[in-house]
């Protein structure tokens, strides 16, 4: 029984990661729907949930994990050498944390939400950033300071003038967002008139 159980486990993961995969260019908005129109029916629905446009979803994805639906950040060195524990519990598409990962599923009702899945992530992306324009007055399509958002948290944003690191990422994912936002303006319309179930 126990055998059978281990078996029907890996058999899970097996599929899962085969869907999972990551797109072969996650810097082209156009070639990542291409390989998962899926995704784009479940970015294109977090969108009109939260306002969140779709460019600025992908871009937070793109810096936090270059979609890879297993991504962690990397484990500390003792001396440079020796495996440590990780620095945050990070993890999934969206890289959020176990306690904010957890508010949002309390807040949404989505109480079977995974940071593995990627409709959950959008959701949890746009959940996070109607909640930063909320509480911090930043624009759902201001790249730029959601991300900082993001990353530092509502409470540390205050804060971020002091972390260049940080303000760094956070052009890169604005210049992101805007080529992605060229690139979904000529593909939109194809992409709009593929029907596709969504299971």
């Amino acid at each position: 029984m126990e055998f059978l159980k281990n078996k029907l486990i890996i058999i899970f993961f097996f599929l899962l990661s085969g869907c999972s995969s990551i797109p072969s260019n996650t810097s082209n908005s156009c070639l990542i729907f291409d390989e998962r129109y899926l995704w784009y029916k479940h970015i294109k629905k977090a969108e009109q949930k939260w306002g969140t446009p779709i460019y600025i979803q992908l871009a937070i994805i793109k810096m936090e994990s270059d979609f890879d639906w297993l991504a962690k950040p990397e484990r500390q060195k003792i001396f440079k050498v020796i495996p440590f524990k990780r620095p945050s519990s990070s993890f999934g598409y969206s890289q959020a944390v176990k306690g904010t990962w957890e508010q949002y599923k309390k807040e949404t009702g989505n109480k079977l939400a995974m940071r593995i899945r990627f409709k959950d992530s959008v959701d949890f992306i746009g959940w996070y950033t109607n909640k930063t324009e909320s509480i911090l007055k930043i624009s759902k399509k201001d790249a730029f300071k959601q991300y900082l958002a993001y990353h530092e948290g509502w409470g540390n944003y205050k804060y971020y003038k002091k972390n260049k690191k940080v303000i760094r990422l956070a052009k890169k994912v604005e210049k992101q967002s805007k080529v992605y936002k060229q690139q979904l303006f000529k593909c939109k319309k194809s992409l709009n008139k593929k029907k596709y179930i969504i299971f």
